[in-house]
């Protein structure tokens, strides 16, 4: 019920004004985000990295509907990556993308060629991309997507989501040599038809997928919170025989930092999804739907 009540808000254009026009609200997301551009970006970043943690940053922008939207994100995506050159954070710092952002809803090939262009930005700058997972009807259009871009940029990554049902044959299909693969438990409302509707199966589908890309050849980056998959990857690690530079860990900004300490602390990759931007409502919005619970008592606790 509280995840669909957070779902239900994060699509809500007048709570986001709401919560917008309120001081506390841009407080409690500054929990959560770097802050609104790209030197505030690049000081969380720096930061993290000083940390030992690695970093994926993801620019929080207005939906894009045309032409000039798209370009203006793939531009600020492109200025952002020779900052982080040029501040020596490469490679430890990659950038992650949405497609939808790029002009998905445009065209599919006006996406693919901003996408490029940045991934292009990326490879120079001596870092990666990774394209975010969105709702189930972009799934296809994301991987389509990404195999393409692997043609000239193979280490480009893709995130999956262990909620939908079709994700344990994505990981077969994506997780050959080189393939870098994002395993999330997902944050988007769906249909029983696509995906998996309590959290005890969105659970046991992460972990199938799991098996399915530390078994493979791949480069797992297992996106989780929950204690319980994050000891059961480090298990799987383990019994696959995959040192700690074949698999990595992601957890959000703000969420559990004292897990990502002790995770580095243990030899292990950890990579912080960090997202900035003004366009931070929908974002939180969705991240406390993911763990109701959870994210609440982090909101209300003390840094």
């Amino acid at each position: 019920m509280l995840r669909s009540l957070f779902l239900a808000a994060a699509g809500s254009s007048r709570l986001e004004r709401l919560a917008e026009s309120v001081p506390v609200s841009k407080g409690i997301a500054r929990r959560f985000v770097a802050g609104e551009d790209d030197t505030e970006a690049l000081r969380v970043s720096r930061e993290l990295a000083d940390d030992g943690l690695g970093v994926t940053l993801a620019h929080l922008s207005a939906d894009t509907e045309t032409a000039e939207q798209a370009a203006a994100v793939r531009d600020g995506y492109v200025a952002v990556l020779g900052r982080l050159r040029d501040a020596g954070l490469t490679p430890a710092a990659e950038v992650s993308a949405k497609l939808s952002a790029l002009g998905l809803r445009i065209d599919e090939k006006t996406a693919y060629e901003n996408a490029h262009a940045v991934c292009a930005a990326a490879a120079e700058a001596g870092t990666t991309v990774t394209i975010d997972a969105e709702d189930h009807g972009t799934t296809d259009a994301t991987i389509e997507t990404v195999l393409e871009l692997r043609r000239d940029f193979p280490r480009t990554g893709v995130a999956l989501q262990a909620h939908l049902r079709r994700t344990e044959g994505d990981c077969r299909e994506l997780s050959a040599a080189g393939s870098r693969v994002r395993l999330c438990k997902g944050a988007y409302a769906e249909p029983e038809s696509v995906a998996f509707q309590s959290a005890l199966d969105v659970d046991k589908s992460f972990v199938r997928c799991l098996n399915i890309l530390m078994s493979g050849e791949g480069y797992p980056m297992v996106a989780t919170h929950d204690p319980r998959l994050i000891a059961i990857a480090e298990d799987r690690a383990r019994w696959f025989d995959r040192s700690t530079g074949e698999y990595e860990f992601q957890l959000l900004y703000g969420v559990r930092p004292e897990e990502q300490a002790r995770l580095a602390a243990g030899g292990h990759t950890v990579r912080v999804y960090l997202p900035y931007g003004d366009q931070w409502y929908g974002y939180l919005m969705r991240r406390i739907a993911e763990r109701p619970v959870g994210m609440a008592k982090v909101v209300t606790s003390r840094k």
